[in-house]
């Protein structure tokens, strides 16, 4: 099965609980008998998966086939049959993105996992340093994130230690402190990202926000669309070279504040103030899908 079709079954969950709340229109009756219909579905398949692992059970090359594979993995982990602990599946998902963690420069190790009464709790901490930090470091603690979550659903808490930042840029705790407050942000695929050329900037409608979109080689950088400075769109604003600096920086076209779109969004201004930034916004290929993880909702504007 190709990368397209285990996208969209990944997503089938979503589907099914749509389609389960809008059986609710037709009365607690129907919403009850379509829920039976789904539990009746769901069991009938998780047996007959079962079955399947009785199976293979003496067959472990197979079995790691199967456990490599995401769609067969997630369903045995609903059902219950995934054949190895969550340590394991926690190491192996961590295997998985260590090529992307590498591609900026970091990578990230288990330091404890604890079973708690709420469920597991898992310790890690990042290490080398992101080409890119502190979004970078954003986008990579997300990235582990989403790997682990996805293989070991009953994790609970995961604490993550990140790599220092550079000095003079905005520490990516204050970045991800964004994130974690807001129980509505979640990633919303735009994959008209990949129609940006290099060095290009474009603004996207996300969530019912507009985020502006610089791209640099294989890298994507997404911020709201808000100056720092005078607090206004930044529509019409292109990337410039600084002299004596490889970093490009963003103008706006109002006040000519200048934010350096690799690290942050910095105001890289002799006379700007250390709360002169671009509000950030991670941005990850999921699924074969460029996506930005953002509020559902417009947040206020402003820096807390």
């Amino acid at each position: 099965m190709g990368a397209p079709d285990d996208a969209h079954w990944r997503t089938a969950g979503d589907r099914i609980q749509t389609l389960l709340d809008a059986s609710s229109a037709a009365g607690p009756v129907a919403h009850e008998r379509a829920e039976l219909l789904v539990g009746e579905v769901t069991d009938l398949y998780g047996a007959a998966l079962q079955q399947i692992m009785r199976l293979v059970a003496t067959d472990p090359v197979l079995i790691e086939q199967f456990t490599a594979d995401d769609l067969i993995a997630s369903l045995l982990l609903v059902h219950g049959l995934h054949p190895h602990d969550a340590r394991r599946r926690i190491e192996d998902a961590l295997d998985k993105v260590r090529p992307y963690l590498g591609s900026h420069g970091g990578d990230v190790a288990v330091l404890s996992m604890a079973e708690g009464p709420d469920g597991a709790a898992v310790r890690l901490q990042f290490s080398g340093s992101c080409k890119s930090c502190p979004s970078s470091a954003v986008t990579l603690e997300l990235t582990v994130e989403d790997a682990i979550r996805a293989a070991a659903p009953e994790v609970s808490t995961i604490e993550v230690v990140a790599a220092e930042p550079k000095t003079g840029v905005i520490p990516a705790d204050s970045l991800l402190s964004r994130i974690h407050r807001d129980s509505h942000t979640a990633w919303h695929p735009v994959p008209e990202l990949g129609d940006l050329n290099h060095a290009e900037v474009g603004g996207f409608r996300v969530a019912g926000s507009t985020v502006l979109v610089c791209r640099l080689g294989d890298n994507w950088f997404a911020y709201r669309d808000r100056c720092g400075h005078c607090g206004d769109s930044l529509a019409g604003a292109a990337l410039h070279r600084r002299v004596g600096s490889a970093d490009p920086v963003l103008r706006c076209p109002r006040c000519h504040a200048h934010f350096d779109v690799v690290h942050a969004g910095a105001c890289v201004d002799e006379t700007a103030f250390a709360a002169e930034h671009l509000e950030p916004l991670p941005v990850l290929m999921r699924d074969g899908v460029l996506s930005i993880a953002m509020a559902a909702e417009p947040t206020a504007a402003g820096v807390p």
